[in-house]
């Protein structure tokens, strides 16, 4: 990429196969020094003890996250180890059964505060990242290999996912259709009074093969950046058996600052803060928005 005149900044790559000559010389000759990782390894361990770097503190910025510029221009808003984490710990009580051996699905831009939530709280977890293979159509082939515990997403792939599976079971006819459509009712009711993600009949009959699109093992399903229909919301819940959960926040906060709680059978709001974040409204009397509006209090939110 270098000699195509590419990623000029970069002045050291770590290969994790022993590089060849042809390899070593290819990168000499546009100034990048190449290293093997067992090399980087062998030179960590032999200066045990000595460490160039400062410990980092709660308060220090691993990095700048740049805001998607919709409302202005983009800002490069800066979080800390403390604001990053905050987030993270939040969420944990809703998601009590990922264990080391679950995992998530990586294909959204890291740059997106969405991902690095999700990024920090696999670490923090413990539970393994999948990379898919880089091509957004074939995210089902690579659920199918991952088996994903927690499939995070955002509106437009989910009512995407929503179209396909709504077709597919409208598309049946005779006994096969009547039952998809009995599982439906069946379950969309349990899920508004319960609420109930699982029913040991038609999971089995209707809705495992429609799981087997993420894979089959999703525990989890997590969706925020925008608004989603509250339709396929619920619907979603119910072919996937599962809790899906629905976030707002923004760069500024780190990622999520609402989230919804698993058993709530309501949909079509964010749920309520997380204990990281604290909200309050202003009065902004020049758009006659005021706390002591009714029946609702409106204003400008801040956290």
């Amino acid at each position: 990429m270098k000699k195509e005149g590419l990623a000029k900044s970069i002045k050291f790559l770590v290969t994790f196969d022993e590089p060849t000559l042809a390899q070593f010389q290819a990168c000499e000759a546009v100034g990048v020094k190449l290293y093997s990782f067992n090399h980087v390894i062998e030179q960590g361990e032999s200066k045990q003890g000595i460490s160039p770097f400062d410990k980092c503190t709660a308060s220090d910025s691993p990095l700048f996250s740049y805001t998607s510029g919709t409302t202005g221009d983009s800002k490069g808003v800066k979080l800390t180890h403390k604001n990053l984490l905050s987030s993270c710990v939040s969420v944990v009580p809703e998601m009590v059964n990922i264990a080391p051996e679950d995992s998530y699905i990586s294909y959204l831009p890291f740059p997106h505060s969405f991902e690095q939530v999700l990024s920090f709280f696999a670490i923090m977890s413990g539970m393994k990242v999948g990379f898919y293979q880089g091509d957004p159509l074939k995210l089902t082939e690579d659920c199918a290999l991952l088996k994903p515990s927690l499939f995070p997403s955002v509106p437009r792939l989910f009512s995407r996912i929503y179209t396909k599976i709504k077709e597919r079971l409208d598309g049946l006819t005779g006994c096969k259709g009547w039952l998809a459509q009995k599982a439906i009712a069946t379950k969309l009711n349990s899920l508004r009074t319960g609420p109930f993600y699982t029913d040991g009949c038609y999971d089995k009959l209707v809705f495992r093969k429609v799981a087997n699109l993420l894979g089959g093992e999703v525990k989890y399903m997590i969706t925020a950046s925008a608004p989603i229909d509250p339709s396929v919301l619920e619907f979603l819940k119910i072919c996937f058996c599962c809790p899906m959960y629905e976030g707002y926040g923004l760069t500024e906060t780190s990622g999520g600052s609402a989230f919804t709680w698993g058993n709530d059978p309501v949909v079509g709001h964010v749920g309520g803060p997380i204990p990281a974040v604290k909200w309050r409204t202003i009065d902004v009397p020049e758009m006659q928005y005021l706390s002591t509006d009714k029946p609702y209090p409106r204003g400008e939110l801040c956290m």
